[in-house]
């Protein structure tokens, strides 16, 4: 399954221009529509001779295209499509990002868009409801989370790209757009016309729970969530907060300098919260802790589960390594890696994964998440019910094209064919939910129950087998 959030995923944008044209400058005497050049990079002063057969084929596919397709394709639009498939030929993670999509880019960080709001990934070859996101046109509208979407306003979604399909479905406030959905269940198929709004992803929320126990919930991590979580935990502090549950499931992630900015309201000064490493040996960086004027000491108990990816398993992985936090629910989704935003010619741009990242102990979660201290599961389901914030189970190892974890062997594909005929593999469609009523969320009354024994490392369980070999350390070189 490929998965993308409608809103963004964890980028760190490249402030240096990224030059990319794709023309060809090639002597062929027989071609004759480009005359620009073809970058293939700074560092290659003359290119292998197997990368020119490679040039040669491409400019032999892109003259017979100008020269006898039926129709008569721009230039452009031959150059973004080869740019398109040259990328979607990478992780999943790695996206051509259109003219609007550039554009709109710090719109999301900023954690702001106008779309319908929900989180749409591919599954089964099918473009697919994550969930919505609460309050949004889509969720009043009625979508909800494992619906299949089949139509785009008059345009099918098969073989349509994740990014096409966020395309088509974002616009300008108070436009409308058509969705034919299909639910389990249901006889035949309907359609749902939907205004599109601004979306704001409200990125932190906080109120006391009993006694002297605080909750802040991070939706995603924006350009200022650090600075809210700071101000949320100062006000809890102020009603008499000394043991704290941050909750971090669900959350997709966001930017990279954002988790690092949270992990520092509970680290010392200069601690490491994470590195990064690009293919060379040579390309680590390390991100510490920036430290505040008074270290908070008291308990924490972080919540996590299928659905907190990417930066939220940052801070997760730096607060466990420094057994800073007690870190309660299941497996995370293991998005380990990195993205780049670089623009390109025209406006547009690409998403590009240019790293891998660590946790402190040199733990590569790529493909197998953050194994919890303590595992407390929520119920599964078919159908959310009213008020429950739904969303499909899925991870990255689920994703085609995902990038392999070095340090962990993956199982061959008719072990998993096997595990799942067993029952073993959660099926297609299963759904997680998360109550609305604290009562009944199972996940949040184990923690409240954790911090007032006192001692939260105490007696800790010790991992299962399964777990300690997803956290095997690595040594960076």
């Amino acid at each position: 399954m490929k998965l993308y959030s409608e809103e963004n995923e964890m980028i760190k944008i490249n402030k240096k221009r990224f030059l990319v044209t794709l023309l060809i400058l090639l002597t062929i005497s027989t071609i004759t529509l480009f005359t620009t050049g073809f970058v293939i990079g700074h560092k290659a002063a003359i290119a292998k001779a197997d990368t020119y057969d490679d040039l040669r084929a491409f400019t032999r596919a892109l003259e017979l295209i100008k020269t006898n397709y039926v129709e008569d394709p721009t230039n452009k639009e031959l150059i973004q499509g080869a740019i398109r498939g040259m990328i979607s030929s990478l992780d999943p993670h790695s996206s051509y990002m259109s003219e609007r999509a550039f554009k709109e880019i710090n719109m999301d960080i900023r954690g702001e868009f106008q779309g319908v709001g929900i989180q749409i990934g591919i599954k089964n070859q099918q473009l697919t409801v994550i969930s919505p996101i609460e309050d949004t046109p889509a969720d009043r509208a009625g979508i909800a989370a494992g619906d299949k979407i089949l139509k785009i306003n008059d345009d099918w979604t098969k073989d349509m790209s994740i990014e096409d399909a966020v395309d088509r479905m974002r616009g300008p406030k108070n436009t409308k757009v058509r969705l034919l959905i299909h639910r389990e269940g249901w006889d035949k198929p309907k359609d749902f016309n939907i205004t599109r709004d601004v979306i704001k992803v409200q990125s932190v929320k906080s109120r006391m729970l009993e006694g002297d126990i605080g909750y802040v919930k991070i939706i995603q991590f924006q350009g200022k969530t650090a600075k809210d979580v700071d101000s949320a935990m100062r006000k809890l502090e102020e009603k008499g907060m000394k043991r704290l549950v941050l909750d971090m499931r669900n959350n997709p992630g966001g930017l990279l300098d954002s988790s690092v900015d949270v992990s520092s309201l509970f680290l010392p000064k200069d601690n490491l919260v994470v590195y990064i490493q690009g293919r060379k040996k040579d390309d680590r960086k390390d991100f510490l802790s920036a430290g505040v004027a008074s270290v908070r000491d008291y308990p924490v108990v972080v919540l996590v589960n299928t659905g907190s990816a990417s930066a939220s398993e940052i801070v997760a992985g730096a607060l466990q390594d420094s057994k800073r936090a007690v870190i309660m629910g299941t497996q995370t989704f293991g998005k380990g890696s990195v993205q780049t935003v670089f623009p390109l010619d025209g406006n547009t741009g690409m998403r590009l994964t240019t790293a891998k990242y660590y946790t402190p102990s040199g733990r590569s979660i790529q493909n197998v998440g953050i194994a919890p201290d303590i595992e407390v599961k929520l119920p599964t389901l078919k159908e959310a019910k009213n008020g429950e914030s739904a969303h499909m189970v899925v991870r990255e190892k689920d994703l085609e094209r995902h990038l392999k974890n070095e340090t962990v062997k993956e199982p061959e594909k008719d072990v998993k064919k096997k595990k799942k005929e067993e029952g073993s593999i959660e099926d297609d469609f299963v759904m997680e939910a998360v109550p609305k009523d604290d009562k009944d969320d199972v996940q949040l009354q184990k923690a409240i129950e954790l911090l007032k024994t006192g001692d939260i490392f105490k007696n800790l369980p010790p991992k299962q087998q399964a777990a300690e070999k997803t956290e095997k350390n690595i040594t960076a070189k």
